[in-house]
């Protein structure tokens, strides 16, 4: 008993000593690497009223996944996105879709009812504008796409060649 009366306070003592140092990292459970300085001292610019690439919190559309990397999740994930503009693409090979929901509703631009049809919906434009492809068919499909994009103003970060350079490896 005296034991416990002893224990409890003496680890709520060392508890709240450890507490200020998690409010003060922000990602207390990485180790100390660049890549964890690099997203920190990002955030930190981005956030910082009068910094020069301060971005409003209305303008922000980029998150952090669990594994560090950024994910586009606003105003949809960008894989729906291709998807989408695959539909459109392939619509000339594709008479029937003019009058086939999901399709019809986004060929008229109305993406909204398109994916009113849930889960079931999506699956079927990734099925439709996915298959009968090769590999290097599709990378090259989704090169094409992501060139148009950055013609259409959008910031197109590699993870395979934009990575290291954003993030060098610790002591290099």
């Amino acid at each position: 008993m005296k034991l416990t009366k002893l224990f409890v306070p003496a680890a709520l003592f060392v508890v709240s000593l450890a507490l200020p140092a998690f409010a003060a990292d922000p990602l207390a459970s990485w180790n100390d690497t660049a890549p964890k300085r690099a997203i920190v001292g990002f955030a930190e610019k981005v956030t910082t009223p009068g910094s020069p690439d301060f971005v409003p919190v209305a303008e922000r559309i980029a998150t952090f996944d669990n594994d560090g990397t950024l994910w586009a999740e606003q105003p949809m994930y960008f894989q729906l996105i291709f998807a989408l503009d695959r539909v459109k693409a392939l619509a000339p090979h594709h008479p029937e879709w003019k009058d086939k929901e999901p399709f019809a509703s986004l060929l008229k631009g109305d993406v909204k009812g398109a994916l009113a049809g849930g889960e079931k919906a999506i699956a079927e434009i990734i099925m439709s504008t996915h298959a009968g492809m090769t590999t290097e068919e599709f990378e090259r499909i989704v090169k094409d796409w992501i060139a148009t994009a950055k013609k259409n103003g959008w910031t197109v970060v590699s993870m395979k060649n934009d990575w290291k350079v954003i993030f060098p490896r610790e002591g290099k």
